[in-house]
């Protein structure tokens, strides 16, 4: 078994932040502590940080101080070479790895990044600090501007340099490879490599590649005139206006940055128009070059406009800035979740994760981390991709979870709306949305109105609804969309973002209905605690449930529990453990914890139990010493909604914890409720729980 894995290029920008990123995304679900070391950094940290570092720790929110995390600074390095004292070097190294590494489950190591003086040392450096670290290898190499032969030429001497210092290598990652080169380069590798390497050759991706406005300002420098909250923009294209209008607007292509000087008011009105218009590409930004801004008439119209990209003004003229435009690096940085995700997914797919994993980590970690639950949530939803309705197509963090889901292929969506209004906001909030999984649907013009209408006519007439009413309630999106489920268009909903939990839940209690022998629909909060995954029940449905229900309750949120991977211990909670309380809400508890016995006899329960004896095993042990479930619940099962509302929310606002859900259960298809102080990440993690649960078992 290693506990390290050291990721080692032999040149600049191989893209092994994308490997660094996949790597720790991927250990997180087998580890419950995952670290991260780079040796040796560019930059003195009290000046920039390393952008590798920053990133990981940020995106991951790894406890890790910055200190910890790498132990020299090029600068500090190339003193102790020209002293002569590399073996002070990594001494060092081991030292602080060794420091970090007894902390941690897995760690993983980057080598330097080749950037600046001092290249000259780095590979052989490398191989040292790999072999001294006693850890298998990950090498990166770029095929970037090279030929089919230079690329296999260089991943054999790279991986022929480390095994020669017996270091061995686990696989050889060809980068940035063209498309047309992939099969080629995949071939020639696999015939020369050993068979116990994995090999992965990942193709050139603009997303990746390109920079935002913001790496753009912060390398051209300059002064900012508009846009600042926009900088995030990708630039997939650059085109320099020196040319009349009409001639310009044919050379726009999507995401394009405009260079052109200060003075040309008519290109910048222009290219501002052309984006929002729906007839031409996003514009992704404009630099002004040649120290001239536009006259104060186009400033003025420019600051009335609602929608303005950003514009930077330099002092370099127009081709020697679009020459240092072209030599811009881009880097992933955590201020960038689009770029830090698309690296993630880009890992997923082109690296044989399984295999790496039986090579890496032989181990299981005890319980769930909430990082292990998310990502084997993802995991599990990519399975089998369902078809989840979302019917508030008019609120943006619907729509960015909507972009953020579709981006990385986890499910297909219906979005309810007004198909103008949503594709304005696509584009008002810079998402790119990929199509082959996406349905815009204004119910009132939808191809199934009329069917869905009698449909809900039929399984409503005895209950006193007309053909009228029926119309009118299926152009309300609650309805449309639980009819979507209903019908089997949809595998499941969502909603609750600006709609209440009754306007929510109301459709399909009356048509979609419960699953045979339950009676009650309740729901589940996963609150992911800080060291475990914890199930709370029913914190958003059922006001005061009775014995009978409150057993329903417990067997639910037992097999939701189990359905998503966590061991279900329930505790039946009340302000009383064992047999010490009495009085009317203390008995319900008691005697529902007897149905649940009756009706499950397979699963643990305890109850009444009061919540430090259910979760803190000395408390747990004291007050039910013979407790199979005391101290140790996972499950916890609150006696009314005025306890499990009030405890979720204390619960996650005092610890910081994510609570994802409520999470609907009993229901013949699911359909979940958002709160409407959501947040994207809420949805987000709501439509692919929804997603599951609609999968066959």
């Amino acid at each position: 078994m290693t506990k390290t894995i050291f990721i080692a290029t032999a040149e600049p920008f191989s893209g092994k932040s994308i490997i660094a990123l996949g790597l720790v995304n991927m250990l997180l679900n087998k580890a419950q502590k995952v670290g991260y070391f780079k040796p040796i950094i560019n930059d003195d940290p009290r000046e920039k940080k390393d952008a590798h570092i920053d990133t990981v720790l940020t995106h991951f929110n790894l406890p890790i101080a910055y200190d910890a995390t790498y132990a020299y600074t090029r600068a500090e390095a190339m003193s102790l070479v020209e002293a002569g004292s590399q073996g002070e070097i990594i001494d060092r190294i081991i030292y602080k790895f060794k420091q970090l590494e007894d902390s941690y489950d897995f760690t993983v190591v980057e080598g330097s990044d080749f950037v600046g003086e001092g290249t000259a040392f780095e590979f052989d450096t490398n191989i040292s600090i790999a072999k001294n670290l006693g850890t298998p290898v990950v090498i990166v190499i770029s095929g970037a501007g090279k030929t089919t032969a230079q690329i296999v030429n260089a991943v054999l001497t790279v991986l022929r340099s480390f095994e020669t210092r017996e270091v061995q290598v686990l696989a050889a990652i060809a980068n940035k490879v063209q498309p047309a080169q992939i099969e080629d380069v995949q071939a020639l590798l696999r015939a020369q490599l050993p068979s116990d390497v994995i090999l992965a050759v990942i193709p050139e991706d603009k997303k990746l590649l390109n920079p935002t406005m913001r790496e753009i300002y912060e390398n051209l420098g300059g002064k900012l005139l508009f846009g600042e909250d926009l900088l995030d923009n990708q630039v997939d294209n650059f085109v320099t206006g020196a040319m009349q209008v009409p001639n310009f607007l044919n050379y726009l292509r999507d995401n394009v940055l405009i260079v052109t000087p200060g003075d040309r008011g008519d290109i910048i009105i222009c290219a501002l128009q052309a984006n929002v218009s729906a007839s031409y590409p996003r514009v992704a930004g404009i630099v002004l070059s040649a120290d001239t801004e536009p006259d104060e008439p186009v400033l003025r119209l420019i600051k009335g406009l609602q929608t303005v990209v950003p514009i930077i003004a330099v002092k370099t003229g127009t081709f020697l800035t679009s020459t240092m435009l072209g030599n811009i690096q881009s880097r992933i940085t955590p201020d960038n979740p689009k770029k830090i995700q698309l690296a993630i997914s880009t890992f997923e797919r082109y690296v044989d994760v399984r295999a790496l994993e039986e090579k890496m980590i032989n181990f299981q970690s005890a319980g769930i981390t909430p990082h292990m639950f998310q990502y084997r949530l993802l995991q599990w939803a990519k399975r089998q991709r369902r078809h989840i309705v979302l019917p508030e197509g008019n609120d943006d963090r619907i729509l960015k979870a909507a972009a953020h889901l579709l981006n990385q292929e986890i499910v297909e969506l219906t979005i309810l709306g007004n198909p103008s209004e949503i594709t304005a906001s696509f584009k008002r909030l810079g998402l790119t949305m990929p199509t082959a999984y996406l349905h815009i649907v204004d119910p009132a013009h939808s191809e199934h109105y009329d069917d869905y209408v009698q449909t809900f006519y039929e399984l409503r007439k005895t209950k006193n609804v007309n053909l009228d009413m029926a119309r009118d309630l299926l152009r309300d999106v609650s309805y449309f969309g639980s009819m979507m489920v209903y019908k089997g268009h949809a595998d499941g909903m969502v909603s609750g973002a600006v709609h209440t939990t009754q306007h929510t839940i109301r459709p399909a209690l009356q048509f979609i209905k419960t699953k045979p022998g339950v009676s009650i629909v309740s729901s589940v909060f996963f609150m992911c605690l800080p060291d475990r995954v914890a199930v709370f029940g029913d914190c958003a449905v059922n006001p005061n449930p009775t014995a009978e229900q409150l057993a329903e309750i417990a067997v639910s949120s037992a097999e939701s529990s189990q359905r998503f991977g966590i061991e279900p211990r329930i505790a039946m909670l009340s302000y009383s453990s064992g047999t010490s309380g009495e009085g009317a809400d203390v008995e319900k508890v008691r005697r529902a914890t007897q149905l649940v016995k009756q009706l499950r006899p397979d699963l643990k329960v305890e109850g009444p139990i009061q919540y430090d004896a259910a979760v803190d095993p000395i408390v747990g042990k004291q007050k039910l010493p013979e407790s199979e479930v005391a101290g140790q619940a996972s499950v916890l099962i609150f006696p009314d909604l005025n306890t499990g509302n009030n405890t979720y929310k204390a619960v996650q606002r005092e610890t910081g914890a994510l609570a994802i859900g409520p999470v609907l259960q009993g229901l013949n298809k699911p359909v979940n409720d958002l709160s409407r102080g959501c947040t994207v990440e809420d949805v987000f993690n709501t439509v692919i729980i929804t997603a599951i649960q609609s999968q066959k078992e």
